[in-house]
């Protein structure tokens, strides 16, 4: 193939400065690995800084790679959302259910009781799950998983939270994150989801390997 040498180089992408690029970068890669970048962590309070004054520039380019970024500062709090299927998580059918009862929980206290923080025991949620989503306690997650699902949705920033001796009240704090990448508009149409997942024939449940797809920002 002839490559003709007289064919300009074409122009950068971005037009940003080394400090400006590393950022933008530093900020998609959070996206990517957890979903979102909570200004309300001291570790990530710089970066959401950045994103905010530079929103524009990690929207777009967030954009390129499939993603929907939102940022809502009264929360200090920017999140990715997939728009394309690829990108969205394939989990495991325990820790979907785990999150749908986390989800359950966020919005009975907020939209009945107007909570600001959402707070609960590892014991309050077993206690859900047994009631809402697991009467027959055949797919009661062990403590040792319990632990692994939590730390997994601690890493895609949906909760809060820190194993404590005795485990079962180490406490959970449900973020605002969760609805965003799990959304019902309404509990209808949770307890519909719900339903599938109680019975065994369900399309949900036929197989433990695929729990659903939840809409985060990692693939």
């Amino acid at each position: 193939m002839n490559i003709d040498i007289n064919t300009p180089t074409p122009a950068p992408l971005l037009r940003l400065t080394d400090v400006d690029r590393a950022r933008l970068g530093e900020a998609l890669q959070a996206l990517l690995a957890h979903g979102s970048i909570l200004g309300i962590e001291s570790g990530e309070s710089d970066l959401y800084a950045w994103s905010r004054q530079n929103f524009d520039w990690l929207r777009e380019t967030a954009a390129l790679a499939g993603l929907a970024v939102s940022m809502e500062h009264e929360s200090r709090l920017i999140q990715a959302v997939p728009e394309h299927p690829a990108l969205t998580l394939n989990l495991r059918q325990d820790i979907t259910i785990v999150l749908l009862a986390l989800w359950y929980e966020y919005d009975t206290q907020v939209r009945d009781y107007g909570a600001a923080q959402v707070m609960l025991s590892v014991e309050q949620l077993n206690q859900l799950l047994k009631e809402k989503l697991l009467p027959d306690l055949k797919s009661q997650p062990s403590a040792g998983r319990m632990l692994e699902i939590l730390r997994q949705a601690q890493r895609f920033n949906l909760i809060r939270f820190e194993s404590t001796q005795p485990f079962e009240q180490s406490r959970i704090e449900v973020l605002k994150t969760l609805p965003r990448v799990i959304q019902f508009n309404e509990i209808a149409e949770w307890t519909r989801t719900a339903d599938l997942h109680k019975h065994p024939q369900s399309a949900l449940s036929n197989d433990e390997e695929n729990g659903g797809d939840v809409e985060g920002g990692q693939p």
